[in-house]
């Protein structure tokens, strides 16, 4: 690739990044209709928790490493001066809060060096937190090497791969690349000859426990479930497809702007499918959720869409958000009768309504 051609692609990748930041933060990209199902889960109330407050431990560990509350924060951008701001600022906060983050798709960062930045600022204000590399399953299919994959772990002295499947955005994304034939292959292989755990996740449709099981099998470390009742990436991409003239898939994505697994509904059917650590994401907006989401089997809970405003803002912002969230957590388990995570995964809790349809199909398979 000569120079004025990189340029080119550099000046395209900068303008995808950035847009998909904007059209976060300023069209409603979330779920219309369809929910976590969350609401459909109900904790004990413990009316004599025999604890105090101030000696909940939320403390825990996630693939080795050390974490001060079992909240991550999910993959979400880079590639752009932009996400640059964003990824320092959540990297500050996550440093100074004890827990982790991944970046998002990193395969820009491969171009150039100053696109590169935009991902290795986190490491750079966060000497000492878990960081996820990231790269797209259709990336792997279509050849990404283990020298490649190697380059984007020491990028960020990353702790572990991040493989984003997508196949519904790769679909609705005007320069989608929709190849998926040979990607469970080349995750097995990466697996293997990487050097790091690799985390399966998707990004907004959830993962079904027969895909876990044979992720599971090709060797991945940890699976983040990422199901629906947050950001429809398929509503993001068609505002884009929209933009480009591609009526076709503007279409489409309105029609699958909903489409996915329910968020609570992956997290029972994966939690019940594999032995591997298992986060839950995908629309979890508050610390109740996320007790609701351990008692059900979560190891850790990763929020992206609402820390990217904060984001942009500094991270004082981001720690005031997660603060809040981690308040509301102890909370949770102050009237569960939960004094640590442990507890907190064997207390009692309800499922109803359509979740309980779900789970009856997953206690079938």
């Amino acid at each position: 690739m000569d120079k004025v051609e990189l340029r080119k692609k550099v000046k395209i990748i900068e303008k995808r990044k950035e847009e998909g930041i904007l059209l976060c933060l300023e069209k409603p990209v979330q779920s219309r209709r369809a929910t976590t199902l969350f609401e459909n889960v109900r904790l004990f109330n413990d009316a004599l928790p025999e604890i105090d407050f101030d000696d909940i431990d939320i403390s825990t560990t996630f693939l080795g490493h050390k974490f001060a509350a079992p909240i991550f924060i999910g993959a979400m951008t880079g590639g752009a001066e932009l996400a640059k701001k964003v990824n320092r600022n959540l990297a500050e906060a996550a440093q100074r809060l004890g827990i982790g983050m991944a970046v998002g798709s990193q395969r820009a960062g491969l171009l150039t060096r100053g696109l590169a930045e935009t991902y290795s600022i986190t490491r750079k204000v966060a000497p000492d937190i878990f960081i996820g590399s990231n790269i797209g399953g259709a990336q792997l299919s279509k050849g990404l090497s283990i020298a490649e994959a190697k380059k984007l772990v020491e990028m960020l002295d990353a702790d572990a791969l991040y493989v984003h499947l997508n196949p519904l955005q790769e679909v609705i994304q005007p320069e989608g690349e929709a190849e998926f034939s040979h990607v469970m292959a080349r995750i097995k292989e990466t697996a293997s000859g990487l050097g790091k755990p690799i985390v399966a996740k998707e990004v907004g449709a959830g993962i079904s426990d027969t895909v876990a099981k044979r992720l599971e099998s090709a060797g991945v470390s940890a699976i983040e479930i990422a199901g629906m009742g947050g950001t429809s990436w398929s509503g993001v991409e068609s505002y884009r497809a929209k933009e480009a003239n591609k009526m076709v898939k503007f279409k489409a994505g309105n029609i699958f702007w909903d489409w996915g697994i329910p968020t609570a509904a992956a997290l029972y059917g994966v939690r019940k499918a594999v032995k591997l650590p298992v986060v839950a994401s995908g629309g979890i907006r508050n610390g109740l959720e996320m007790a609701k989401a351990i008692s059900m089997g979560a190891d850790l809970c990763a929020m992206a869409w609402p820390l990217l405003r904060p984001a942009t803002v500094s991270s004082d912002k981001v720690t005031e958000y997660l603060e809040e969230t981690i308040f509301a957590l102890k909370t949770a388990m102050f009237v569960s009768g939960c004094r640590d995570l442990k507890e907190l995964r064997r207390s009692r809790h309800v499922i109803t309504g359509e979740l309980k349809d779900w789970c009856e199909i997953f206690d079938n398979d």
